[in-house]
């Protein structure tokens, strides 16, 4: 835990702000490869890869904030 300005910051909301950028990223990575597949397929490609990773991410962050759930 994790205590600033009076606020204590526990796991679970590093785990949700974590699952959260991961979710965003994934959005983001997914729009880079869409904008790029007529101008250059090589880099579309790689934000298409770097949006799977990130996906595998987030869903192993999610298993771990529905733990908390519980």
């Amino acid at each position: 835990m994790d205590t600033k300005n009076g606020f204590t910051i526990t796991n679970r909301d590093h785990v949700l702000r974590a699952w959260q950028n991961s979710t965003e990223l994934v959005r983001d990575y997914q729009a880079y490869a869409h904008e790029l597949e007529a101008d250059n397929e090589e880099l579309s490609k790689l934000f298409s890869a770097f949006a799977e990773d990130e996906a595998a991410h987030a869903a192993k962050l999610l298993d771990v904030l529905r733990g908390y759930e519980k």
